[in-house]
C-alpha cells in the first residue's frame, strides 16, 4: 500500500467510497452521495489551499482517502484544520486509515498547523474514534443529537490533536488562507 497525493482522476473512487458512507453510515451527515463532479470540486477546493488531500492505494486501487480542510472561515482559525478520513468498506481494519491519516497529520505539521480537529459522526463510531485516539487525538466533547439520519438522532464526537507545540507559543507564518469572512 502506498499513500500519495490525490489526483483529479481519483474522483470516481473518492465518490464511491464516500457515497458508501453517506448511504450506510453516520460518519458524515450528508444523506445524498455527491457526484463524481462534486468530488472533483471538493478535492480542488482543498488542494488549491495547499492542504493535503491524500489517498491510500494498493495495486492501482484506491482503498481510502483523508484530507485536512479549513475548520472555519474566520481568520483567527487559520492555524486549525478539520480532518476527514473515509475507507472503502472492504479495506476497513487493514491499517488504511492509520496510514493515510498519519500522512495528513505529518503534512499539516510541515505546514505549521497548530490544531487538528476531528468531528466524528456518531458516538458509537468506534473505528473512527479508535483511529483518532491511536494517532494522539484527545476527546474534546460530545454534541448530543446534532443530526438526524437513518431514522435516529446522531451525536458528534469532538477530538483534537495539537501540532507544532499547540498553544504553548505564538504561531509562526501566515497559516492557511481563509479569506476575510
Amino acid at each position: 500500500m502506498i499513500v500519495r497525493p490525490s489526483l483529479e482522476t481519483d474522483a470516481p473512487a473518492l465518490a464511491a467510497i464516500y457515497g458508501h458512507h453517506v448511504l450506510h453510515g453516520f460518519g458524515t451527515f450528508e444523506e445524498v452521495p455527491p457526484s463524481v463532479d462534486d468530488m472533483v470540486g471538493r478535492r480542488a477546493a482543498i488542494v488549491e489551499r495547499g492542504l493535503p488531500y491524500l489517498v491510500a492505494e494498493d495495486a492501482g486501487q484506491v482503498l481510502g482517502f483523508a484530507y485536512a480542510g479549513p475548520f472555519r472561515p474566520r481568520a483567527a482559525y487559520r492555524y486549525t484544520v478539520e480532518d476527514s478520513v473515509y475507507i472503502a468498506p472492504d479495506a476497513m481494519g487493514r491499517g488504511v486509515g492509520k496510514a493515510v491519516l498519519s500522512q495528513v497529520l505529518a503534512d499539516c505539521e510541515a505546514l505549521g498547523i497548530r490544531q487538528v480537529v476531528a468531528v466524528i459522526g456518531d458516538s458509537g463510531n468506534a473505528g473512527s474514534i479508535g483511529l483518532h485516539r491511536a494517532l494522539g487525538f484527545e476527546p474534546s466533547g460530545v454534541g448530543k443529537s446534532f443530526g438526524f439520519k437513518h431514522g435516529r438522532w446522531v451525536d458528534i464526537v469532538w477530538m483534537q490533536k495539537a501540532l507544532n507545540g499547540g498553544d504553548a507559543r505564538p504561531p509562526q507564518g501566515p497559516g492557511i488562507g481563509l479569506g476575510a469572512a
